[in-house]
């Protein structure tokens, strides 16, 4: 669990909404810091850690089914508001006395909700307002010292409440974007029902942090893997920030870097913010274990096998100039990654591919793990950089991979593959930004396909490579849509490839979207 913030904050309690992160990320925008925690934590625990308010999630569940997720019923003694969003309000009514059924009308999709204008999570808001349903259950009685306080064409109990006891109850879903007024229904009840300020800031995170860090770190040194990427860029100015020259970074080169990568890390993280660094070159020792593979979960696996044997040595070599000090190591951890375990479904998700950023070092190093990101969600991550000074190529960069251009190169992975998707990806960064439709996007990147057609350059036939664009905008890298670029864009970057990189005849424009396709290719 995250160490607890001195601000204010509201617990949201999971029942395996696929809305809990969104959830929690809404009450943050409202400048209120909160925690997801499993539907199973004990009232005597959420009493320890004086939230100012509780959500209940939604939930695939219904109430009355034998083995549906119910929650501590003693939370709505503790004097603290509850809200309960679809699944949770059922839960609400359920537990309290009242009785929830299955409806004859199923509500899925846009709805028109009739609110009452003196119920507190409506302030300043119109009668009426467009709300997004996802329910097949129905609230026919409801507990006692409730009443309605909003209505749908299909749903007399819509909202309710218990405004005694600050209790209440939403069948709809304000954290997602088709409810387009949610998010200040969501702030009516954590600023004027739970009285929350807004002082969930990032500036008051990092002061908070470096202190935390202090105290943890003492007069030890930390180690911290640094590839260039938001997530760890933020965690080596933040640590620096915090404990100076007792950081030291270590940046792996494996080769399978984009154009300039290595030297640009280099000068921005030596140079311009004076962080200590070592840089250790594997290309050749990368390249030499990929050779001849061509299955894209064997790439993955042998690059984050080998990172570790690579970082390992590295650090022990660290840990050995002074075996005293160098006993922290410090991980780019961010929020949902914390959570995951918070599900209750149990079930793994299907392999879809290996999740491209490597796993944790063995044990067998014995670092104690500084994780300085791990309350934040990934915006929040981008608002410290700022606030430490990173540039905007930096915090707004777009997403890599961890396999870096491996999984970019569809097929055997060698030296000259690498140079041709390297110098179009090159290419592609330059023209998105220059028209300024990079930071319009999600991911803009280039693919080389094991693809060989006949072209004709000049008077000669050519029988050269295939360069696949791949351009999408998301929101979490969950769902994504390809992106419709202006023509001039797409044949100039087409145009640009064909001409300047050696051994390309043929641009594709892939306008597959994620599902059924994945953003990457590989």
């Amino acid at each position: 669990m995250p160490s607890q913030p001195a601000e204010e904050k509201i617990l949201i309690l999971d029942f395996g909404s696929q809305y809990t992160q969104v959830i929690a990320r809404r009450v943050r925008e409202c400048r209120v810091y909160s925690e997801i925690l499993p539907f199973r934590t004990k009232a005597s625990e959420i009493k320890k850690l004086r939230p100012s308010g509780i959500i209940l999630s939604g939930g695939p569940a219904s109430v009355y089914a034998a083995k549906a997720p119910q929650v501590d019923k003693k939370i709505y003694d503790l004097g603290i508001p509850v809200l309960g969003i679809c699944y949770g309000m059922q839960l609400i009514a359920h537990g309290l006395g009242g009785k929830v059924e299955r409806s004859a009308a199923r509500e899925y999709g846009p709805g028109q909700l009739q609110g009452d204008p003196k119920c507190a999570l409506f302030d300043k808001l119109p009668a009426k307002l467009e709300v997004w349903n996802s329910h097949g259950d129905k609230i026919t009685k409801l507990p006692a010292g409730f009443r309605p306080l909003g209505k749908t064409e299909n749903s007399p109990h819509a909202v309710i409440g218990d405004t005694k006891r600050h209790i209440y109850g939403l069948q709809f879903h304000p954290e997602v974007v088709h409810t387009p007024r949610g998010k200040e229904i969501l702030a009516n009840f954590v600023h004027r029902i739970c009285g929350c300020k807004s002082n969930w800031t990032m500036e008051s995170f990092i002061d908070r942090t470096c202190r935390e860090i202090r105290k943890q770190v003492g007069e030890g040194r930390v180690i911290l893997g640094l590839s260039g990427g938001v997530d760890s860029s933020v965690a080596a100015v933040l640590l620096h920030k915090a404990i100076g020259d007792r950081l030291t970074c270590i940046f792996v080169n494996n080769g399978l870097l984009r154009a300039n990568e290595a030297t640009a890390v280099e000068k921005l993280f030596s140079r311009e913010f004076r962080i200590r660094m070592k840089t250790v070159d594997a290309s050749e020792q990368f390249l030499k274990k990929l050779k001849g593979v061509t299955d894209p979960e064997r790439k993955r696996k042998i690059i984050g096998n080998e990172f570790i044997k690579v970082f390992e040595k590295a650090a022990r070599d660290l840990k050995k100039s002074d075996p005293g000090h160098y006993r922290f190591l410090a991980q780019g951890t961010l929020y949902p990654d914390v959570i995951e375990s918070v599900s209750i479904s149990g079930n793994p998700a299907a392999l879809i591919k290996s999740h491209h950023n490597v796993g944790g070092l063995p044990e067998k190093m014995k670092f104690e793990l500084v994780e300085p990101l791990r309350q934040l969600f990934k915006d929040e991550v981008r608002e410290v950089g700022a606030e430490l000074g990173l540039s905007k190529e930096i915090v707004h960069r777009q997403p890599f991979p961890g396999p870096g251009l491996a999984v970019r190169v569809i097929g055997e992975i060698t030296a000259e593959r690498l140079r041709i998707v390297r110098e179009a990806d090159a290419i592609v960064l330059e023209e998105m930004k220059a028209s300024g439709w990079y930071y319009k996007v999600w991911q803009s990147f280039a693919v080389l396909l094991p693809v060989r057609s006949v072209g004709v350059m000049g008077d000669e036939r050519t029988y050269d490579d295939t360069i696949a664009l791949r351009i999408v905008n998301s929101h979490d890298g969950m769902t994504a849509d390809w992106v419709r670029l202006p023509h001039e864009l797409l044949a100039k970057i087409s145009a640009r490839v064909i001409n300047e990189v050696k051994g390309v005849n043929r641009v594709c424009y892939d306008i597959s979207s994620k599902p059924p396709a994945t953003i990457e290719w590989e």
